[in-house]
């Protein structure tokens, strides 16, 4: 699979996805040369572009999966010209810029499935249209409370929220995380709201001013699995069950990964989509083709 993926670098093709609330996101479609057993939209994390999950695409697109990356507003080939000013909310990326990505790929007599990192698996929950799909598997969702990491990546993400956050916003008018070698830089808007949600422990269901947000993540009813690496320092085991406990009518369940176990040295929170984690792409591609679908097999032919 691997030799398949170096030659099928070009396999994709952008669009444009337009919210209900009017704004323009850059999307990148994964069509498969042949029947289409799936569809597949990957939600990605906090400050990551869509091109991080491109070898991910590339590797569900030769399973027969027609797979669809997005770069949220405020991010990559979605943001503005300038962060200064720009104003949004975080919810935003699962309300109005998912839920567009859903709308698009619902349809063509197959199964839809979500893969969410990180956010993505919190974004599910905020979907207007979350039973359009049909299963979801999340790599590394989980509680952003600083006491479920180990003692010192807590100080320092205590630290930057805390101490250096509010001095850079301050100076540039959002959060150049990309000068801290840290990831795509965020929106004010969205470092506000992620500096306040961290200090529950169970993120933004403890938020008394969002008390909407439990009754929409109780609407959700389809299966989940919540993959989360034991050195994934950001979302750890324990983060994941206090957080995912929020989807209380969904049958999801949770999955401890040791890397060894997969043949590797090292996962932590952004390593369930590097070069060398295809043996986890495996497990999530045939657990999700593994759940009840609406639709017959012998239906899932259709090209988009």
């Amino acid at each position: 699979m691997s030799l398949s993926l170096a030659a099928d670098k070009r396999s994709f093709h952008t669009q444009t996805l337009e919210t209900a609330d009017g704004y323009q996101l850059v999307a990148q479609r994964y069509l498969p040369s042949g029947p289409v057993r799936a569809r597949l939209i990957v939600a990605g994390a906090t400050g990551v572009q869509q091109q991080f999950y491109r070898r991910f695409a590339r590797f569900a697109r030769l399973r027969g999966y027609d797979t669809l990356t997005l770069d949220y507003r405020g991010v990559g080939l979605s943001a503005p010209a300038e962060l200064r000013g720009f104003r949004m909310n975080y919810l935003d990326w699962g309300q109005q810029d998912l839920a567009a990505a859903v709308k698009a790929m619902h349809g063509g007599g197959c199964p839809l499935y979500l893969l969410g990192h990180s956010y993505g698996g919190h974004a599910l929950g905020l979907l207007p249209n979350h039973e359009l799909i049909d299963a979801c598997f999340t790599f590394g969702t989980g509680s952003g409370w600083h006491g479920w990491m180990p003692t010192f990546e807590g100080w320092r993400v205590r630290f930057l929220l805390n101490m250096v956050g509010p001095l850079l916003t301050r100076w540039y008018g959002y959060l150049p995380l990309k000068r801290l070698n840290m990831g795509e830089n965020l929106p004010l808007d969205v470092y506000r709201q992620w500096k306040h949600w961290c200090r529950y422990p169970r993120y933004f269901f403890e938020d008394s001013s969002l008390p909407e947000l439990a009754q929409r993540f109780a609407q959700v009813r389809l299966p989940i699995l919540a993959a989360n690496a034991v050195d994934d320092s950001w979302a750890s085991p324990g983060s994941r069950d206090a957080f995912m406990p929020g989807y209380q009518n969904a049958p999801w369940q949770g999955r401890d990964i040791q890397p060894n176990s997969f043949g590797m040295a090292q996962i932590g929170h952004m390593g369930y989509f590097r070069a060398t984690a295809q043996p986890l792409w495996v497990e999530a591609l045939d657990w999700l083709s593994q759940q009840p679908q609406r639709y017959p097999q012998s239906s899932q032919s259709l090209a988009a």
